[in-house]
């Protein structure tokens, strides 16, 4: 259930209210992170006990004190229900990660590319100098065209690190070359 009034969005785009994530998401988010559709590409990563909700929003709280960007609460234009979650946070010290998982009854809307652009343009704004990274499972072609559409290019393809099947290839998209160390934490 969504709180009984919002607090006002930390940002907006032209359809999307962006929220900084809180404990009152929790439900929402459990939904999401819960639903085996959000997880055909990726399985063993779906989230089942609400205490891992729990601790995936305490991080990306964390997140938003410390890079001042993280992962918004994503409603629709002055709605109240959360359609997804996403943005960009500092990972491994070395890139902006931009992340994102939607429900599916919003997908194919291009609320998670509108997303991803916002986030992006602030990730250049606060931290110019670290480059934004998007990293996926290769058979994940949604997610890839989001990076794409992004402005965000391949350029790195390998085996996805701690996958239960080992054939599973990472795709990492950025918006610009990586230095060695960089590439490297992002097969991490």
């Amino acid at each position: 259930m969504p709180p009984a009034r919002l607090a006002a969005p930390e940002d907006r785009t032209p359809r999307l209210d962006l929220h900084r994530p809180s404990a009152d998401d929790a439900a929402e988010v459990h939904a999401i992170l819960s639903d085996p559709a959000v997880w055909t590409h990726y399985p063993s990563l779906r989230v089942t006990d609400p205490a891992q909700t729990d601790r995936f929003l305490r991080t990306r709280v964390d997140a938003w004190e410390r890079d001042g960007l993280g992962t918004w609460i994503v409603r629709e234009r002055d709605g109240d229900a959360v359609v997804g979650f996403g943005g960009c946070g500092i990972a491994h010290d070395a890139f902006w990660n931009l992340g994102y998982r939607f429900a599916p009854a919003v997908h194919g809307r291009g609320f998670v590319t509108e997303m991803a652009e916002r986030a992006i343009a602030r990730a250049r704004i606060l931290r110019p100098e670290l480059p934004v990274v998007a990293y996926l499972v290769a058979h994940n072609r949604a997610s890839a065209a989001v990076a794409e559409r992004a402005g965000l290019a391949l350029v790195l393809r390998g085996p996805d690190p701690g996958n239960p099947d080992p054939a599973v290839m990472r795709l990492v998209y950025a918006d610009r070359a990586l230095t060695d160390a960089q590439r490297d934490a992002t097969m991490r």
